[in-house]
């Protein structure tokens, strides 16, 4: 039985680097946005992540914005505030009650070229 060649068969996907700017990414358009549709993995892990995010701002320290502005991008709103200001004004005082769950996932169906399962990841 031969060896396969494992750097013929790796993809993009499983590129930490790619993997990490696409979180990045979803992350600071679901503060923008409110609501991203993308696979039911990806978001999935994107609860994860925005919840320790919203925890974070709920704490409104210099250190939570340092920590915050590590993952969100410097990328303007319509009003003229950022993700990471719009994430610390409007978004965390609305769960200051709250002790988790602040982002629900939703089943959407599947994508029509491959079949995978798509979702909708908003805020509660």
């Amino acid at each position: 039985m031969a060896k396969r060649n494992r750097q013929q068969r790796q993809s993009n996907v499983h590129n930490s680097a790619r993997r990490v700017r696409i979180e990045r990414n979803q992350l600071t358009d679901l503060i923008i946005h409110d609501q991203i549709v993308t696979t039911h993995a990806k978001a999935k892990e994107l609860q994860k992540k925005m919840d320790k995010l919203i925890t974070w701002a709920k704490k409104d320290t210099i250190q939570a914005r340092r920590e915050v502005a590590k993952v969100l991008r410097n990328i303007k709103v319509d009003d003229g505030k950022t993700a990471l200001q719009k994430l610390f004004t409007d978004i965390a005082p609305k769960y200051k009650k709250r002790n988790g769950g602040y982002t629900r996932v939703l089943k959407y169906g599947h994508r029509k070229g491959d079949n995978s399962p798509i979702s909708i990841i908003t805020f509660v």
